[in-house]
């Protein structure tokens, strides 16, 4: 495999006909190696339009979708950064590159083992990955200027929205199978959130994901 051919043809095939057209996230997407984030055994799918599985159940979100969010949250080099859910490091390394902080919590271990080794291997200095349960977010470095779910959940819980600083954007999938809604949250001010509609799409669930209220009758 001509690995920057590859890498090329993602950019330019994928991502650019998803409306990413951010130069600087097109940018980084040519520059940071994916396929260093991206299990052995299936390196040869690390530009592929898919969810690479990254064994314990989890996946990477396919590459068009990692653009998205990245477009989607504006970062700023100022920031400090939540990412829910570290997978490979990937997606860290990609939040990383463009803020000034990252804290991403990962729930099993050797998850957080081998997004730890990935993000070393390639000189990231500014993430910390913590072993935790984030899917209610993670108050222990709140306030954050923008949180990322790289996982879905049926619902957004008022204790993640509280975690945004005045102005904070917040990425997650939101929903149930078989179709999700990517959602863009915006912090105008303490209690109040504009909610947009991304796109549609299908995305694993975070472990411990919360739920809806059912009605039992």
């Amino acid at each position: 495999m001509n690995t920057e051919q590859a890498r090329f043809n993602m950019v330019e095939q994928q991502i650019r006909t998803w409306e990413v057209l951010d130069q600087k996230v097109l940018d980084l997407l040519m520059s940071l190696k994916r396929e260093e984030f991206v299990p052995k055994a299936s390196r040869a799918l690390a530009f592929a339009d898919l969810e690479i599985p990254l064994g314990f159940g989890e996946f990477m979100l396919s590459p068009k979708v990692e653009a998205r969010i990245l477009q989607e949250v504006a970062l700023r080099h100022a920031d400090k950064v939540l990412e829910v859910g570290t997978g490979s490091g990937y997606m860290a390394a990609l939040l990383g590159s463009f803020a000034h902080e990252v804290v991403s919590i990962e729930i099993r271990p050797e998850l957080k083992t081998m997004g730890e080794s990935n993000l070393r291997g390639q000189g990231i200095g500014n993430v910390s990955v913590e072993l935790g349960d984030g899917a209610r977010g993670w108050a222990a470095h709140a306030p954050y200027d923008v949180i990322v779910f790289s996982g879905s959940t049926p619902v957004l819980p008022d204790s993640v929205l509280a975690q945004l600083a005045p102005g904070g954007r917040l990425f997650a999938i939101v929903g149930d199978a078989p179709v999700m809604e990517a959602q863009l949250v915006t912090c105008a001010a303490p209690g109040s959130y504009r909610v947009v509609n991304l796109f549609e799409t299908c995305a694993q669930p975070l472990v411990n994901a919360a739920q809806p209220q059912r009605f039992v009758f």
